[in-house]
């Protein structure tokens, strides 16, 4: 969502619509962003139709039923960084649009996040993700007890933005932003994401990978999210911005 302190993602996550391969002749075994999934017929010869065995999350979200799909995030708890004790803490729009709404008007957020504008615009943005289908959770960053920056913890996995590279069923996406200039120029962001990245990687146990995607023009950020411990995969384009696709891989991360 230190010259390393700022995201530049904008817009809340959605479902990845399922696209099925060719039909087997055969029982079979597929893969979709939601894992394994099996295709049975028992009879090869015969014309009826074939049986999918879908997985639950895939029927949940098209039922347009919730279901959980970041593992509880609001039961996560605290994480030790250097810079203090951080904990990610689900939004509430009654209490914490003001804050949000401030830093989306600050002009530096506003170049990349593309918030800017009355509170309705950002209670528009926050509210799609809240009462969503469960892929992204907005959250505030607080550290020390203190509100200081703005996330969007989300299934990259069941986003759009999982056309746009080889995705792997959990892998989960990460958006940031420092709310307040005083905090940045510090080297906190990078602190910040190699703590959450972890945090991440340590509460979502089937989860391989924390990716992002800021704008390759914002330097910066993609100076953070390497002394974090992520790695450029590639550039994608994505909707309104060209993005480096960064990676946390899980097998790496005591290297990196």
């Amino acid at each position: 969502m230190a010259p390393t302190d700022m995201t530049t993602e904008t817009g809340p996550a959605s479902a990845r619509p399922y696209r099925a391969g060719p039909w087997p002749a055969a029982t079979d075994l597929r893969t979709s962003p939601f894992g394994p999934f099996a295709i049975e017929d028992d009879d090869p010869d015969s014309e009826d139709t074939l049986e999918l065995h879908l997985p639950a999350e895939f029927l949940a979200l098209r039922a347009g039923t919730t279901t959980d799909l970041l593992d509880r995030l609001a039961t996560w708890g605290p994480v030790a960084t250097p810079a203090g004790s951080f904990r990610l803490v689900p939004v509430h729009i009654d209490h914490d649009l003001p804050l949000v709404h401030r830093w989306m008007n600050d002009p530096a957020v506003a170049a990349f996040w593309e918030l800017a504008g009355p509170p309705r615009r950002t209670e528009e943005h926050l509210r799609a993700q809240l009462n969503g289908d469960g892929c992204c959770v907005p959250c505030l960053g607080v550290l020390d007890g203190t509100p200081m920056s703005y996330w969007e913890i989300y299934r990259a996995d069941l986003d759009p933005l999982a056309r746009g590279y080889p995705a792997r069923p959990h892998d989960t996406g990460v958006h940031l932003l420092i709310g307040d200039a005083a905090d940045r120029g510090r080297g906190l962001g990078s602190a910040l994401l190699r703590a959450v990245a972890d945090l991440i990687l340590d509460r979502r146990p089937a989860c391989p990978r924390v990716v992002a995607e800021p704008d390759l023009r914002n330097t910066p950020s993609i100076a953070a999210f390497l002394s974090a411990g992520f790695r450029f995969a590639a550039e994608i384009d994505l909707p309104g911005k060209r993005a480096a696709l960064m990676i946390r891989d899980r097998v790496l991360r005591d290297a990196l």
